[in-house]
């Protein structure tokens, strides 16, 4: 396997405007490294055509992965479809599959606001996984995801094995340190270790530790390595606790 990349599209006005708190993207964020993909782009952008496509031209052939989290409902701002299907330079259609689904689901209730939901970029395929009542969308490089958490979520999680890469392993010091005493020993890590992904995240008001260091690569015996050079040059009374 490659190192795969991926971005992300929050779509929704109501993120912008701070009327709702956006939590998708740092889920996929999280879920995604887990899987060894390499989340490198989030975009929080309004519900207009022409800025989606615009997005989506710039994101999906820049990326091996593309999720998009949010306008894909029955009402009048839910233009994700569109704004893919603009950016791809293809129509909407209403699919077959998604349309009878609706109908059944429907009953009469059935609209022309539930139909919409039937829409899709033409050349899409459905994803069907797990036990849920619809499928996903996908056209292409491009997952289109709903922006409700809770459905989110457990679509993702239904069909998240197809993204997986090789895994990224971690390790964890915890300091009593603060920042710029240790700056050089991570300096000269990193220097030691080129490839080594490293952070330091300083924690104010903590009576444990002030500094949290995360080491991350995909070859564990590279990290180890670079775990104990480290520690090694830490100094030990310093050093609250590891993982």
């Amino acid at each position: 396997m490659h190192d795969r990349s991926a971005a992300a599209l929050v779509i929704g006005n109501e993120i912008l405007s701070g009327k709702v708190v956006d939590t998708n993207a740092a889920f996929l964020a999280q879920e995604l490294r887990a899987l060894g993909v390499t989340l490198r782009r989030i975009l929080v952008i309004p519900d207009e055509v022409d800025v989606i496509a615009e997005a989506i031209r710039a994101s999906h052939p820049a990326y091996d992965l593309l999720f998009t989290s949010g306008g894909v409902g029955p009402t009048h701002d839910d233009v994700t479809i569109a704004g893919i299907a603009r950016g791809l330079g293809c129509g909407v259609v209403r699919h077959p599959i998604l349309e009878q689904k609706i109908r059944e689901f429907s009953g009469d209730k059935l609209n022309e606001a539930r139909l919409k939901m039937a829409e899709v970029p033409e050349g899409a395929e459905l994803i069907f996984a797990g036990d849920l009542n619809f499928p996903t969308i996908q056209i292409r490089n491009i997952v289109i995801l709903p922006g409700i958490p809770e459905i989110f979520r457990a679509k993702f999680h239904a069909m998240k094995t197809r993204f997986a890469s090789d895994p990224y392993f971690m390790r964890v010091i915890y300091t009593r340190a603060q920042e710029s005493t240790i700056a050089e020993f991570l300096n000269a890590t990193l220097a030691a270790f080129p490839e080594l992904q490293l952070g330091s995240y300083p924690k104010l008001g903590d009576p444990e530790y002030r500094v949290r260091v995360t080491l991350e690569s995909k070859n564990p015996q590279y990290l180890n390595r670079a775990f104990e050079h480290l520690l090694a040059h830490l100094p030990s009374d310093t050093i609250v606790r590891t993982e």
